[in-house]
């Protein structure tokens, strides 16, 4: 084989070999429906927010909730410093989507899809604090809404349909992508307002 081949053959395997184990780098995503705050830090309809303007869909931080994952009071950033403002209740302030008990599609658009485990909804408590940072405290730790991938990689725009539970006034729903094949998961943070 000749010389210039071998070397292209060669330099063609080390890419190939980098791509694969950057992979799992590249899975981000962030909730368009509800918007998360994340979202609505990139549109600029909340100020203030630090650099996740530029990366809405890089709050990834450990995977196991409830049980483990992100700290108390930092699950809106996914428990990483660098989205911190995502965890600062405003005193209450951030825009709520108007919503209603029911049938609901969520939404996602993923930068960059990958082998998924699930992706979970929690919603808090009634009588929780908005005015306060986020905490399993005020969360009903069991999804209302569980999609199964089973490791499948969803499209990069992913929908799915579920029911709103009964709900009344300020509230706030997690959602939570399970990443496969990684130790991480991608956190979400949506404040709707049930009227």
């Amino acid at each position: 084989m000749p010389r210039k081949s071998t070397l292209a053959i060669a330099a063609a395997i080390g890419v190939g070999a980098s791509l694969l184990t950057a992979a799992p780098a590249l899975a981000h995503g962030y909730t368009s429906n509800p918007p998360s705050r994340a979202l609505l830090c990139k549109q600029g309809a909340v100020q203030n927010c630090g650099p996740i303007q530029w990366e809405p869909q890089s709050t990834e931080g450990p995977k196991g909730f409830p049980q483990s994952g992100p700290a108390d009071g930092t699950l809106c950033a996914a428990g990483d410093s660098r989205w911190a403002p995502l965890d600062d209740p405003r005193g209450g302030t951030w825009p709520a989507t108007k919503v209603s008990s029911g049938p609901y599609t969520f939404t996602w658009h993923l930068t960059a899809a990958h082998a998924t485990t699930s992706f979970r909804y929690f919603i808090t408590r009634d009588g929780w604090n908005p005015a306060q940072p986020l905490t399993r405290a005020q969360l009903d730790l069991t999804p209302f809404l569980q999609v199964n991938y089973g490791g499948q990689r969803p499209p990069y725009d992913v929908s799915h349909s579920g029911t709103l539970p009964a709900k009344h006034g300020r509230h706030m729903i997690l959602a939570v992508w399970d990443i496969a094949d990684t130790g991480n998961a991608f956190y979400q943070c949506s404040d709707v307002d049930f009227g």
